[in-house]
């Protein structure tokens, strides 16, 4: 059995969305998260197993805007002005809505896989997790989901891979 990584739910759902095309680059960011980094582990391992975080997870540790484990980033509240201007705050709020629809804890530990099946199972009706978003966002965020999960789960995503 691998190691396991922290994963935070709205993290893990932002990368199973950024599969739907079906092929995706992964490639370092200006912030130097490791969304890449963890996204090619979740590939190459359906195994990967998964501990559900609700602060700073695999992703966040690298990042220049994480300091002492808490994240500095504020949003645009713009086109969700009901949304706390906190990057941390609005991510918890997601977090404990994800960990509350998919029957979920923080430090539990899951597969990868079975994270993705749990997840299909519940990915309709997101306007209960993304309130404070327009909803033509929260619909393309549905349907890039379940696309996602489905190019996951099938094994047909193609990716290509830079530091």
């Amino acid at each position: 059995m691998s190691h396991y990584l922290l994963v935070k739910p709205h993290h893990f759902v932002d990368i199973m969305a950024s599969f739907a095309p079906g092929f995706i680059e992964l490639k370092s960011h200006p912030y130097q998260h490791s969304l890449h980094r963890v996204s090619l582990q979740i590939l190459e391992d359906r195994n990967q197993m998964l501990r559900i975080e609700l602060g700073a997870d695999a992703i966040c540790k690298t990042c220049i805007l994480n300091k002492d484990g808490l994240c500095t980033d504020l949003i645009d509240t713009s086109f969700r002005p009901q949304a706390p201007s906190s990057k941390r705050a609005y991510n918890l709020l997601l977090d404990e809505r994800w960990c509350g629809r998919l029957e979920m804890q923080c430090n539990e530990l899951l597969t990868a896989y079975d994270l993705c099946k749990r997840l299909l199972k519940n990915a309709d009706n997101l306007e209960e997790i993304y309130r404070e978003v327009p909803a033509d966002y929260v619909n393309r965020k549905e349907q890039t989901l379940r696309s996602g999960l489905q190019h996951y789960l099938n094994k047909t995503i193609r990716w290509t891979y830079e530091l």
